[in-house]
């Protein structure tokens, strides 16, 4: 464990080692516990906005406490499902808190000491938390890219300026030397390393994020353009950012520098290839005429901006994902830089409530709309009055259902929890994670799925299945079949409901086997039945 922790200390410092080993072993002790907990507070729901105010005034030191969950995380073997679980929620909350600091820090600074990559590296973290991401590992990257550069510049002119300069901060005056950086970037990016724009997958959110794009080696315009603009301006050509509609450029000076007249610059396509436009020859690139100030220079906040906001277009279009996260993501970003936009404060408050989650947070977003923009009253009032009506109803939810397989009603029901399953006609595999003796669906959604059409119909047990592609589905009885390779089934929500996997089928954690606490010894008869003699 010591080693991803060095990084904590000085090498002169004077440390007490057993000290800092007592104070690791407790927050360690303090995380197990915090982890344990979780499970019995929060099965029944989604982790409340407020669950983890206990993790927020810890007595430990984060890094400490960081470290231990990520000893849950990487336990090996297929036990301790529930702790990883509830262990990456904690940890994605902790790492998400601290870089929406770092962000908000960064915006507060001057201009000038906003970096173009360090922003882009603000929002992959945010996006992936769990994902070992640091400015300091992006930008050696980058450096490595910027002296292949170097290299191909000095065997073309050994005396080059920017071969002085490893920092950048000497600019390159005349426009021919500049335009020998740009061609000898664009042999090293295109041609060298192949990097590229992403027109087969355009829309893959790991287009936006730097990182993927240094491990790719493709994105979209204003990923490309922010790797682009940085390499030049470490080789001393300023080029600045363009936030030109659908299609983001950089532009670079050919005339007297800061001119307002966009003649006097050259725009520069970094997701083709690096080709340098023309005015008219942009207006050809999205089909169009647009107006002069589309061809000025953005801040660092408003580059930030659009990208966030592709994410956001991206998280609209997921429709896969049910628990809408890349939407969630990128609406924290968004509302930490423009905190009063009441469309996006909106969004987020219909978000949650289509969710079913947070109803006080909902409560709070509603009220600071409501302030913001009166005119909003109507929409407002809406969603006050059903997510309090949310509020009352889980008040007045009692104890867990429990269902006994013993009992009259329940004796159609032959699969049990835990068992991986295979739907007979749409082949996907799943495991099963709660049942009812017939279709508690509404007529809506029964006629939608035109369940009067099944032999059996609604009147049957119908399965609550994990699926491996993420979804969750409602199966019928009859349309389910013992799946004869059984295997893991890769659902980000497996750890909510299973304890461990033993190869065959799944045991249901603590709160599940609460609810079903009769199911377990069946699955186990199933299994033996069916698997014992490695034949069906």
């Amino acid at each position: 464990r010591w080693p991803s922790l060095l990084k904590y200390y000085s090498h002169t410092d004077g440390v007490s080692w057993l000290e800092e080993y007592k104070a690791r072993h407790n927050a360690g002790l303090e995380a197990q516990r915090i982890v344990a907990s979780f499970s019995k507070r929060f099965f029944s729901e989604h982790v409340p906005c407020d669950g983890f105010s206990d993790i927020e005034t810890l007595g430990c030191p984060s890094h400490f406490f960081e470290d231990e969950l990520m000893c849950i995380l990487n336990m090996e073997g297929r036990k301790g499902l529930t702790w990883k679980y509830y262990a990456k929620k904690i940890l994605y909350f902790l790492r998400q808190q601290n870089i929406l600091k770092n962000l908000k820090e960064y915006l507060q600074r001057p201009m000038d000491q906003q970096s173009f990559l360090e922003g882009a590296v603000l929002i992959d973290q945010y996006c992936n938390p769990l994902s070992d991401i640091c400015l300091k590992s992006v930008q050696a990257q980058v450096d490595d890219i910027t002296d292949k550069v170097r290299k191909v510049l000095r065997a073309k002119n050994p005396r080059h300026p920017s071969l002085a300069s490893k920092t950048g901060e000497v600019l390159v005056p005349e426009v021919e030397l500049q335009r020998q950086v740009l061609d000898a970037m664009n042999c090293v990016l295109y041609e060298q390393l192949k990097y590229k724009g992403n027109e087969l997958d355009y829309y893959n959110s790991l287009n936006s994020y730097i990182h993927q794009v240094l491990i790719r080696r493709t994105g979209i315009p204003i990923s490309l353009s922010v790797l682009y603009l940085t390499i030049a301006r470490q080789l001393g050509v300023k080029l600045e950012p363009v936030n030109f509609p659908s299609h983001f450029l950089l532009r670079w000076c050919q005339g007297k520098e800061g001119s307002t007249d966009i003649f006097d610059y050259t725009y520069i396509d970094a997701f083709g290839k690096g080709k340098q436009l023309t005015v008219k020859e942009c207006e050809y690139l999205i089909g169009h005429h647009v107006t002069e100030e589309f061809y000025g220079v953005v801040t660092s906040k408003e580059v930030l901006q659009r990208m966030v906001g592709n994410l956001l277009n991206l998280g609209k279009r997921e429709s896969t994902d049910q628990s809408y996260q890349l939407l969630r993501d990128s609406l924290d970003l968004y509302l930490a830089m423009y905190p009063d936009n009441v469309q996006h404060l909106m969004l987020q408050a219909r978000l949650y409530f289509h969710l079913g989650i947070w109803p006080e947070k909902v409560l709070d977003i509603l009220q600071h709309i409501q302030a913001l923009d009166p005119s909003q009253h109507g929409a407002v009032g809406y969603l006050v009055q059903h997510t309090l009506e949310h509020i009352e109803r889980r008040k007045e939810e009692v104890g867990p259902e429990v269902k006994h397989r013993s009992d009259e009603k329940h004796k159609e029901v032959c699969f049990s929890i835990g068992l991986i399953m295979k739907h007979k006609r749409y082949g996907y595999n799943c495991v099963i994670y709660g049942w009812d003796p017939a279709c508690m669906m509404g007529h809506e959604w029964i006629r939608n799925m035109n369940v009067h059409s099944l032999p059996h119909g609604p009147h049957q047990p119908f399965y609550n299945v994990l699926v491996e592609d993420g979804s969750c589905r409602y199966a019928a009885q009859e349309n389910l079949e013992y799946n004869s390779e059984p295997r893991e089934i890769p659902h980000p929500d497996i750890g909510r409901y299973f304890s461990e996997f033993t190869g065959i089928h799944y045991l249901p954690n603590t709160e599940l086997e609460i609810r079903y606490p009769e199911d377990l010894e069946l699955t186990r008869a199933t299994v033996q039945k069916i698997y014992s003699s490695g034949k069906e």
